[in-house]
This record gives structure tokens, sequence and C-alpha cells, in this order.
């Protein structure tokens, strides 16, 4: 849970760069007459672009762009003004190299460098292993579950939230699939579907936080604490999508419900004798110190991996611990039922 727990802290950063598309990178007057002259000439340079040659009528000659690229960067929707943006934007940043200057960002984003029509592959990478590392410990939980602790005699089991981690469990993948993607091509529609999935991700994090912590098993009592909490957010969600993605409003929310979690779960632990709870603070605490990495944003090394892409990073081993705890907490709970019914 705490895995993407930070994006409420830091969707913040995120935000801002979104919001800050006038960079000093783009802002620079060659870097704009680059740009200019490439969306007429359709070259940058010796590089040139088939998608860039228009007719008089403002129609590309060759048809629609995404007919003339190889097909799998046909996904990607790199046009004209995206290549033109992107090989000025290396170019310019030779020429500030050479004059001993370090990168700028360019509408809001570090100049990083495609690999294989991937914008950001460092980042997709931990992305999908962040996935990869969710799919392993959801599994891992299903079968000591289900297959390896006690069942009641209809073959369910004794640990009361199982149903509530394979919906986070499911929500998680989706979320750090959708990071993968956006991460992959940053256009509208990933944006908007990476935003949502964390939003959502957020928000049903604070619903499994309260859940938990004050040990709620009663299903009408659940239903009256997840209601108007799935209301809230999924309003939030349609609001951000339909009709004004407001990225400081989008940020609040965030904030609100990611401090608000975290300030259950490390109580909770603090009070807790959960044998397993010092899994949890180490989560907590190594969450809050990757929150460094963002705070210290600083441009990619070589154009590959930057502060953000290392904060996926550590995302990683703290996402292992935290499904660690949940299967701890399944034997708990579990053992202590099994005691009490003797």
């Amino acid at each position: 849970m705490v895995d993407r727990y930070w994006i409420g802290f830091f969707l913040v950063l995120s935000c801002l760069t979104q919001v800050l598309d006038a960079s000093a990178g783009d802002a620079d007057p060659a870097y704009r007459a680059c740009v200019a002259q490439c969306e007429q000439t359709g070259c940058v340079g010796q590089r040139c672009f088939p998608h860039c040659k228009f007719s008089s009528d403002g129609f590309p000659i060759d048809g629609p762009w995404y007919m003339q690229e190889p097909l799998y960067l046909r996904w990607k929707q790199w046009d004209c003004q995206s290549d033109c943006r992107y090989h000025c934007m290396l170019d310019r940043e030779k020429e500030r190299e050479a004059f001993g200057h370090g990168p700028v960002k360019y509408h809001g984003k570090w100049p990083f460098r495609r690999v294989y029509g991937i914008q950001e592959p460092a980042s997709v990478a931990f992305s999908a292993l962040n996935l990869a590392v969710h799919f392993h410990g959801w599994l891992s939980f299903f079968v000591l579950l289900y297959y390896k602790l006690p069942l009641k005699q209809d073959k369910k089991a004794y640990y009361e939230y199982g149903t509530l981690w394979h919906i986070y469990g499911c929500i998680s993948m989706n979320s750090w699939f959708w990071s993968a993607v956006f991460h992959s091509r940053d256009v509208d529609l990933t944006e908007k579907l990476d935003y949502s999935s964390a939003v959502a991700l957020v928000g049903y994090s604070l619903i499994l936080a309260i859940l938990r912590s004050f040990s709620v098993k009663d299903e009408a009592a659940r239903v009256m604490v997840a209601a108007p909490l799935l209301a809230f957010v999924t309003t939030h969600i349609l609001f951000i999508n339909f009709y004004k993605l407001d990225y400081g409003w989008n940020m609040k929310v965030c904030v609100i419900m990611a401090v608000a979690q975290l300030l259950i779960w490390a109580s909770w632990a603090g009070i807790s004798s959960h044998p397993s709870r010092w899994k949890l603070w180490v989560v907590v605490v190594g969450g809050g110190l990757a929150m460094l990495l963002e705070i210290y944003d600083f441009p990619p090394y070589k154009g590959f991996v930057d502060a953000h892409a290392l904060w996926h990073a550590t995302t990683i081993p703290l996402t292992y611990i935290w499904w660690s705890f949940i299967r701890d907490d399944a034997e708990f709970c579990t053992s202590n039922l099994l005691k009490k019914a003797k």
C-alpha cells in the first residue's frame, strides 16, 4: 500500500512539472527557432521526418503520420511536433554541454533519450518491476490464504481481510501498469489513465487502512466507511477526466488522503502488538526516505535515470516487504481465530 502511498505526497511535484509547461529549455530562442524551422522543412540538421511533409492545404503529403511510422512505433503517437521538439532538444543539449552548461527542462520535463520509442525507459522498467513484485506478492498471498492456512468447512479463509487485499492487489497492479504506459509516452490519454489509477489506489488504500487498523469486520460497518470515500474518489476521477484536469486540486485531494492513511498506519503500528509491525515501520520510514528523491529533483544521468526513476526503483523492495507484512498479518489473524475457536 505504501509503495504508491507517496504518490499522494509528491504527486504535487509531478503535477507542477505538468503545470509549468513553459520551462527554461522551451523558452530558449535557439530551441524555438529550431522547432519552428523543423515544422516548416521537416528536418533537424540532416534528420528529416516523413510525417512533417505538408501540402499547401496543411495536410500531410504521404497520408497520416501514423501510417508512415514502423508498426512498433505507431501506437506511440510521435507526430511532427513531437519529433521536432525531441531532436531540437537533443541538439540544443549538446550545444549546452559543449559550453559547460547543465541540462534544463523542456515543456516541464527533463531531456530524456528515447529507447525504441519509449520516452522514459528507466521509469518504465521500474514501473514494470513494481507491477511484477505486486503480482508476486498477491499470488503468494493467495496461495498462503487458500492452500497453506487452515480453511473453514465452507472452504473460506479465516482471515477476514482477504478479499480487501485481493482488490488492493488488482488496483495496485493496474496503477503500475498505467504508470509504465504513461512514462513510455506522455499524451493526454495516458496521463489521465495514470492519474486516475493513482487516485483510485490512494483512495482505496485509505479505506483499507481504516478497515484494518480499526478492525472493522462487520459488513454493514464496512459499507458505511467505504461508501462515502468511494463516492468521493469516483466523483474526483470523473472530474479530472471529463471536466478539468486541475493539477492543484488533484494534488490537494491526494495529499489529504495519503496523509490520513499514513497517520492511521503509523498510529496503529505504534500501539499494536502485531509481531510484524516492524515491517510496517520499515515501509513507512523507507517510503519517507524515498521521498527525498522526489524533493531532490535532478536531471537524468546520461539521459535515462532521474530522481523520479530512482524513486520508482526504491518502491520495489518496499513493495516486497509490504506484501510480506500482509502475509504475516493473515497468519497472525488466522492463528488468533483458531485459538479462540478452541
